[in-house]
């Protein structure tokens, strides 16, 4: 059995050799680039099938245009949201990035720390092996007097001690560092597959809005639509927001869809409302809605302004000059007529009213407008 002197020797030796071990440096700094983790993978496919079954799948396939109207601007708005979902998730893994970024600073500052607690005992060994005058460990084991002995141990204890420290904080500083790894690559792993899934969302409903706006400028073609080159951009319902940008009688006529009668034009949703409207009314009276009148822009509204004093709405403040409006012939034009009645029994369904004002004040049974709340519940 070795005595305490060989014991402490032993000890000494294994502060020597163990004096190079040190925990690794920039792990989980290459980690943020690394592949996905069974557990980032699966929260990602989880969240991401949940925003699938969130973006709609129809039951059946839209028939009216009011159906291809509500379904082109359904996608379209999940576009929007879907791309917010993703701008939100870059904010919110940027800010995660960052704060690991601080957590590994903070790792290097304890690696330097622990190299300084590491160095005196470094420069001990290196001496007591490089130096040949010190005889290996002899200063340990000189003779001396009682103190000195006691001295020599205390100083063995303390390399000891401090081995053991040393490697106890450098077995913390892996584990940490091995720690922040596994977080650093799950996040960056569940990020660029959340991020792809998203960008393939978008892309499937960018193209379903674009066959939906096509499906619905055929359709219109085909009840007898004038669009020509430059103008099929004005019957697509999810620009409706450009419209709302300019002022009131100064709608370019990229923004305005034509209407079955030539010369007439509303903004995309309004029209697109209007002839599924007139479809049904043609069914009824087997000819479709006289318009007398549609979009104005601000020079008309002017004019009728001061031509018929009381009967028109100050210029810039006419739902004509939004393109949400139209005055209507055929018979419509007569108050409690058949095609009147019947306009006002079934107009709502298309999103269509006969406004409160015009039944009194001034009294106007030809002019009825388009009204987008109600329109956008349909």
């Amino acid at each position: 059995m070795p005595s305490p002197r060989s014991a402490r020797l032993i000890a000494v030796v294994t502060v020597m050799t163990s004096l190079a071990v040190s925990a690794p440096h920039g792990t989980a700094a290459a980690a943020l680039a690394g592949t996905t983790t069974a557990e980032g993978s699966a929260n990602a496919r989880t969240e991401a099938a949940g925003e699938s079954a969130r973006a709609g799948v129809l039951d059946k396939e839209p028939t009216t245009l009011t159906e291809l109207r509500r379904e082109a601007q359904k996608a379209y708005k999940s576009i929007e949201d879907a791309n917010r979902v993703l701008v939100a998730r870059q904010k919110k893994f940027g800010a995660v990035e960052k704060e690991l970024a601080t957590k590994l600073q903070g790792l290097q500052q304890a690696t330097a720390e622990l190299n300084k607690l590491r160095k005196p005992l470094s420069d001990l060994a290196s001496s007591m092996y490089q130096d040949p005058s010190l005889d290996g460990l002899s200063p340990f084991f000189r003779a001396g007097n009682g103190t000195e002995t006691l001295r020599r141990i205390a100083d063995l204890d303390h390399l000891v001690a401090g081995r053991n420290n040393v490697l106890g904080d450098a077995v913390k500083l892996l584990e940490r560092q091995q720690q922040l790894a596994q977080e650093a690559q799950e996040l960056r792993a569940a990020s660029l597959l959340q991020e792809a899934q998203l960008s393939a969302q978008v892309t499937a409903l960018r193209k379903r809005s674009t066959t939906l706006v096509r499906s619905l400028t055929k359709a219109l073609i085909k009840l007898g639509v004038k669009i020509g080159d430059g103008r099929a951009g004005g019957c697509d319902p999810t620009r409706i927001g450009q419209a709302e940008q300019y002022p009131n009688g100064l709608l370019p006529k990229n923004i305005l869809c034509p209407l079955p009668q030539a010369g007439e034009e509303l903004r995309a949703d309004a029209a697109i409302a209007f002839a599924d409207l007139n479809i049904a009314y043609k069914k009824r009276f087997g000819a479709p809605m006289c318009i007398s009148d549609s979009y104005r822009n601000l020079g008309e509204q002017q004019s009728i302004y001061y031509r018929r004093p009381g009967f028109a709405a100050t210029p810039g403040k006419s739902n004509h000059g939004l393109g949400l409006a139209v005055d209507l012939c055929g018979g419509v034009q007569s108050f409690r007529s058949v095609q009147f009645n019947w306009l006002e029994a079934n107009s709502k369904r298309y999103g269509w009213i006969h406004p409160d004002w015009s039944y009194h004040s001034p009294f106007e049974p030809w002019h009825w407008e388009y009204d987008p709340k109600l329109g956008a519940q349909l």
